[in-house]
Parts: structure tokens; sequence; C-alpha cells
């Protein structure tokens, strides 16, 4: 199984990054898990076309008391992805990191990995925070590879500078380990050029290179993601090429 957990700095697109990832997985013919671990619950909008779902905390606020079933608190989206959005607590009164961890709780008991038996789950996590409840998805095997998205800005490099740094930290307790940087292009000047001096600073490869594309907002009004828009365009060749790559690494380990 294929666990990765995607983080980089808020609003540099991790979330279009992981829905377009699921959707090509999916169309690559593999089961798909995608669980969107943010109070804002908006990871899946794009597989669902463009409908909400109703994340795990909010259920369990409604109803005062825990989902049944797997069904209760996920929908089917795009080429048979699983989606499940973890929220978090009515604003203002409590820790958005401790949503995560009830989710993952919740999501043991269920016993969602052994009666789904996806091939690929992604984690699309808040921000740029590791730390708390925003690492659950790194820790106990959770995710086993972390994808760092980040763009030529410089708060985006920093923020990515400090998830590698506080993965690493993790790395004695046998945590996820950072694969590698998806660079999420947003057009600034010399972007290419300091991201590659990023990554060789970090030690880290460039995995994936997104180009800047206006299909991706066209469709994302439409409540798509490219891959289900137009599998063909360039853009959609793009995300095959980096869900390509990270199953030919699952495949070699």
């Amino acid at each position: 199984m294929l666990k990765i957990a995607i983080y980089g700095k808020g609003g540099i697109g991790k979330s279009t990054i992981t829905s377009n990832l699921s959707a090509a997985f999916a169309q690559l013919g593999k089961k798909v898990i995608q669980i969107g671990c943010d109070p804002k619950a908006d990871s899946n909008i794009n597989l669902l076309g463009g409908e909400s779902l109703m994340p795990v905390m909010n259920y369990m606020r409604e109803f005062d008391s825990e989902p049944e079933k797997i069904e209760d608190i996920s929908k089917i989206g795009f080429g048979g992805v699983l989606c499940i959005e973890t929220g978090g607590p009515t604003p203002g009164l409590g820790c958005a990191g401790r949503g995560i961890v009830t989710t993952f709780n919740l999501l043991e008991e269920l016993d969602l990995f052994e009666t789904y038996r996806p091939d690929v789950v992604l984690y699309d996590v808040l921000g740029d925070v590791v730390c708390g409840g925003f690492a659950a998805p790194i820790r106990e095997g959770y995710a086993e590879k972390v994808l760092i998205v980040t763009s030529g800005e410089k708060m985006a490099l920093y923020a990515a500078n400090n998830i590698n740094s506080a993965v690493k930290n993790f790395e004695d307790r046998g945590y996820a380990k950072v694969l590698g940087i998806v660079l999420n292009h947003r057009n600034v000047e010399n972007e290419d050029q300091k991201v590659k001096e990023f990554a060789e600073s970090a030690g880290l490869p460039i995995v994936g290179d997104i180009p800047r594309s206006g299909d991706i907002n066209r469709f994302e009004e439409m409540g798509k993601t490219v891959i289900e828009g137009d599998p063909d365009l360039p853009i959609s060749q793009h995300f095959f090429n980096l869900a390509k790559l990270l199953l030919e690494g699952e495949e070699m380990k």
C-alpha cells in the first residue's frame, strides 16, 4: 500500500495536487482513499462534482455519537476514490489537530483499511504545521512518505524548509520520511532556479513539476479535476507522470 502525506504552505495548492493525484491513481486502476485533514473540509470537493462532504467532526457533533459505518462519513468520488474529511472543532472552541487524531482513531475502530484494502492512501494536511495532531498522518504507520508542495515564493520555500526540518526531527521515531518536492508553479521570477537551489540544499529531489495552467481553474469551476475533465491535456499528463513515478517507487520497495 502506498501511503503519502502531502504538506505545504497554506494556499499553495495541496488540495489541487492531492485530488488530481487521487484521480490519476484511480485512472491507472488503483483503489484510492483520500483523507482531507483540514477544518475547511474542502480537500475532496473536486472529486465529488463540487459537492460538500460532511466531515467526521461535524457528524459527531450533529448526531452526538460516533458513526457506525464508513458510509456514514464518506462518499465515493470520481474513479471510485473513497473521500473522507476530518473537519475540526467548532471555531474558537478547540484544537484543529485534535480533530485529525479523533478521526484516525475512529477509522481504526471501523477497520477502514482492512475492509476497503486500498492500493493508495493520500492525506491532504493543513498548512505548514507538523506538530501535535497535524503530525498524526506521519505517525504510527498511517503514511510512510511525505511530499512537500512548494512554489518559488519566499514564504512557500520557508514553510517547505520548516516542514522538512520537522519531519527529519521525527526520523528516529520511525515516522514517515520526505520523499521529495512537488513544484507547483506560480510563475515568480527565477522560480525553477530558486526551488532547485532549495532542493539541493535540503538534499531532496524534485519529484513533481506542475506548470501553472488555466485548465486547472477551468475544471475546478465545474467541480472537477483536470484528470476527469480531460485526461489527455498536457497538464493532466504531469499528474499521471507523478503518479506513475510514485507507484514505481513503491513497486521497487
